[in-house]
């Protein structure tokens, strides 16, 4: 992100990671005052759009502290580089920082400038995954080994403290700044609840990486569970699968069922026969001459596939999008990542069958939390809301509910009531978080996650440094380039068969 005079924050794209589970990164070489206060004013509110209001004190501080020292640990570098100095030599050290201070601070544009054409950064990383709050703070420079014992030795002497007061009594080494401003960080975060184990500070490929992780607080974890629950129990009044899919189910679940049969139920169907006529002259089965027949249809899909295509078009039925725009718009979404899912499934997944053959319903239903907001009554939210208080969960988690942040659980919650298959469940539940999905459909989970993040990529939603790299490992990606050039791909395929 390019440093300019005056940053606006974008509301909706904070709350789209959030949703998402995607990263949000700010990157400064200089950090003038501006992006400071921008990084500050993004950390608000993506606090405030999580219900954590009562961290925003604390946190901003830790955020200004650990963004200076980073931008400090830069500068330093090329001091030394300019003083002829090996930064990493115990003697040369300790000469260099005798005057680091006073002359850097005397002529801090020019090392600043010295600084950003080095392309030494300071990068801020905000996301929200897991329940967890993790906060970053990366500058492309590594500890030397006596500032990584000077920062431990902070950290220990911050535990000797009882009180921010009896620290700045205390602490009187002026060497690097006394480093105070950390122990007291270290004392307000103790003010949340948190201890020295949600503070890490690593060196990583060339990177110092300062984190911190802060769970959801257990007051918001516990109301958001409830309120799902209510949501959950009043979605009931959704009817459950039209007769005609639910017949042809139990054919398909009946082993003395013959081919025959399930092939003139659905020829009975109109829509059923269209979408599976559609299914199987698509460039996905490649046919040499267009299938018009019902049987060999069945034959190509096989019964899995038929399954699928039935909890497919019975969800798209009961929760049709009508003339509810927004609705239309989730719906479409969802039918490319499910092009997308099942594309990635047969490109670079071609011998696991299963996953093939389960990626484009898992795909296409992975959004179905969203759905079920768009579907209930406005009066059915509008007592929800008023249950909030009745039960006294606060009005902000009602909003964290609808913008989504659960919409993985609630999509679970209503298709394991329907009886949808365990591995069509586990997607949606685990579709923003595929590492905690059980083992035997991690690999289709995150298949189906990385689909749903090149849609975003495609529509401009996000971008590609907030596509975690173990999802690009999957199909062996290293550079936005490639990215780019298999989104396109997929999306030309995808706009020839419409």
């Amino acid at each position: 992100m390019a440093e300019v005079q005056k940053i606006t924050v974008d509301r909706s794209k904070i709350r789209m990671a959030i949703e998402t589970g995607v990263p949000l990164s700010i990157t400064t070489y200089t950090l003038p005052h501006d992006v400071e206060v921008y990084m500050t004013e993004v950390l608000t509110v993506f606090l405030m759009e999580l219900n954590q209001k009562q961290m925003i004190e604390y946190l901003t501080f830790c955020l200004s502290e650990l963004v200076t020292n980073a931008k400090k640990a830069n500068t330093k570098r090329i001091y030394f580089r300019e003083k002829n100095l090996d930064i990493n030599d115990a003697k040369d050290y300790s000469r260099g920082m005798l005057n680091f201070k006073e002359e850097t601070m005397n002529n801090i544009h020019y090392y600043l400038d010295l600084q950003k054409k080095a392309g030494l950064y300071v990068k801020l990383i905000l996301q929200m995954r897991k329940n967890k709050i993790k906060i970053e703070v990366r500058n492309n420079c590594e500890l030397t080994l006596f500032e990584y014992k000077r920062i431990h030795d902070k950290l220990s002497r911050a535990q000797q403290y009882t009180s921010i007061n009896d620290a700045v009594t205390n602490v009187i080494d002026n060497s690097e700044g006394a480093g105070l401003g950390l122990i007291i960080m270290i004392l307000m975060l103790s003010k949340i609840g948190l201890t020295e184990e949600n503070f890490q500070t690593i060196c990583e490929n060339g990177e110092t990486i300062t984190r911190i992780i802060l769970p959801l607080s257990k007051e918001t974890e516990d109301s958001l569970s409830r309120l799902s629950e209510e949501f959950v129990t009043k979605i009931n009044e959704i009817p459950q699968f039209p007769e005609n899919i639910t017949k042809i189910n139990r054919l398909l679940n009946d082993p003395n069922s013959k081919l025959s049969d399930i092939a003139m139920n659905i020829s009975n169907d109109v829509s059923l026969t269209a979408e599976l006529l559609h299914l199987v002259n698509s460039a996905a089965f490649a046919l040499p001459t267009p299938c018009s027949n019902i049987t060999e249809a069945v034959k190509l899909v096989g019964l899995r596939g038929i399954k699928n295509l039935l909890f497919s078009i019975g969800a798209r039925q009961m929760l049709s999008p009508g003339k509810d725009e927004t609705k239309k718009e989730i719906w479409e979404n969802a039918k490319k990542v499910a092009f997308f899912s099942y594309n990635l499934a047969k490109n670079y997944c071609s011998n696991e069958r299963q996953i093939v053959e389960d990626s484009y319903i898992c795909g296409l239903l992975h959004d179905i939390g969203k759905i079920l907001f768009q579907t209930a009554h406005p009066n059915m939210l509008e007592d929800l809301k008023q249950r909030c208080s009745l039960k006294d969960i606060p009005l902000p988690i009602f909003e964290l509910m609808i913008a989504g942040v659960n919409h993985g659980e609630i999509g679970a919650m209503i298709t394991e009531r329907w009886n949808f298959p365990d591995v069509i469940t586990n997607v949606i539940r685990y579709h923003h978080d595929p590492d905690i999905a059980p083992q035997e459909y991690k690999k289709l989970t995150a298949l189906v996650c990385l689909a749903s993040l090149m849609v975003d990529y495609l529509d401009g939603r996000i971008d590609f440094y907030q596509v975690d790299s173990s999802l690009l490992e999957l199909i062996n990606v290293t550079s936005l380039e490639q990215f780019d050039h298999i989104v396109k791909k997929f999306a030309k395929v995808l706009n020839n068969e419409k």
